[in-house]
């Protein structure tokens, strides 16, 4: 009858100590699961700003690219100005003229010597070294 009440008493000690390690574990279990809901929602919040700046890193590079698009069309289309201007200025043997004592203003050149390389009246050779002398 002792050894009977031993081991009912172990076993009992045994069922209490299952059960103690069952909520021991439970508890841990429920802790584990809010980290885990609480690291999900960083992740998902986490992907939503990843997702935002992808989103907008693509905006910025097709700006770019059309702004790369619009410069070309610029710089086209001034190449073509300045090939008409060119041109025009070939052709205009008075605009050549002028475009020569400009570039002699740009060098130094005074009235004087404006009037007698260019021939240009000393009105206009003065008027060309205060517009576009140093």
């Amino acid at each position: 009858m002792l050894i009977e009440e031993i081991l009912l008493a172990a076993a009992l000690v045994f069922v209490i100590a299952c059960l103690a390690l069952v909520f021991y574990l439970l508890k841990q279990t429920s802790k584990l699961r809010v980290k885990v809901e609480a690291l999900t929602l960083l992740v998902k919040d986490g992907d939503k700003q990843r997702e935002a700046v992808k989103r907008e890193l693509q905006e910025l590079r097709s700006g770019t690219i059309g702004v790369g698009r619009r410069m070309l069309e610029l710089e086209k289309k001034l190449a073509q100005q300045d090939a008409k201007l060119e041109e025009g200025s070939q052709q205009d043997p008075q605009a050549r003229l002028y475009s020569r004592a400009m570039k002699m203003v740009a060098l130094g050149a005074g009235v004087e010597e404006l009037i007698e390389e260019c021939e240009l009246p000393k009105a206009e050779a003065e008027l060309l070294i205060r517009l576009h002398g140093k």
